[in-house]
């Protein structure tokens, strides 16, 4: 049976805007070419590129870029937040997108239901320092209470040894674990997607 066509948005927190490089923008790009591999095409979105608005609402007003983004986000069946670890969190970056997020939980369509739901999640997480999986957890609660869908194996991240310099962006090779990681969340996530377009959730 042929695969339905999906489609995945990549926010991309670093706290850099481009050109400067970014482990956060690498592991993300390499989540959007595992999830090519399942029919699923993407873009990349560096949010430290965009005028994006603090505030929890959709819109915040004139110059907002936010609005244009979320269109994006709602018009893709996956969402995949790449963030970096500063001092034991998310990024401040990381942060707002989370609050902007929050906006959707006054939008429904008429069956009640957040316009995120049916849209699967995940999260890629980057840093030289402890705290992948604190970092993973406050962001998989947050995309949770926003409406989105997260799959088994959801996260993937690479986390160097503290108290030195080496980025991800800097390794010759991707580690196999980071592959083998990366590969299984594009699985899992393109699958979780897949159904949830075929079975939406019931009205509210």
């Amino acid at each position: 049976m042929e695969q339905k066509h999906l489609s995945a948005v990549a926010l991309i927190c670093t706290l850099r805007p481009s050109p400067a490089p970014s482990s956060s923008q690498r592991l993300a790009e390499q989540t959007l070419e595992a999830l090519a591999e399942h029919g699923v095409t993407g873009e990349a979105i560096r949010i430290a590129d965009h005028d994006v608005r603090p505030g929890v609402a959709v819109d915040m007003g004139e110059g907002d870029a936010w609005p244009a983004i979320r269109r994006k986000i709602l018009a893709a069946d996956i969402l995949v937040l790449s963030t970096p670890v500063w001092l034991g969190h998310p990024s401040s970056v990381a942060q707002r997108v989370l609050e902007r997020l929050d906006g959707e939980l006054s939008e429904t369509d008429d069956a009640g239901r957040m316009l995120t739901y049916g849209k699967a999640a995940a999260v890629c997480v980057v840093g030289n320092e402890d705290g992948a999986h604190k970092v993973s957890a406050d962001l998989f609660q947050g995309l949770n209470d926003v409406g989105f869908s997260l799959a088994s194996g959801a996260v993937t991240y690479w986390v160097g040894e503290a108290m030195q310099g080496t980025d991800y962006q800097d390794l010759d090779r991707t580690p196999d674990s980071v592959g083998s990681t990366t590969k299984t969340l594009a699985a899992n996530t393109a699958h979780l997607a897949r159904l949830l377009h075929a079975a939406p959730y019931p009205a509210s």
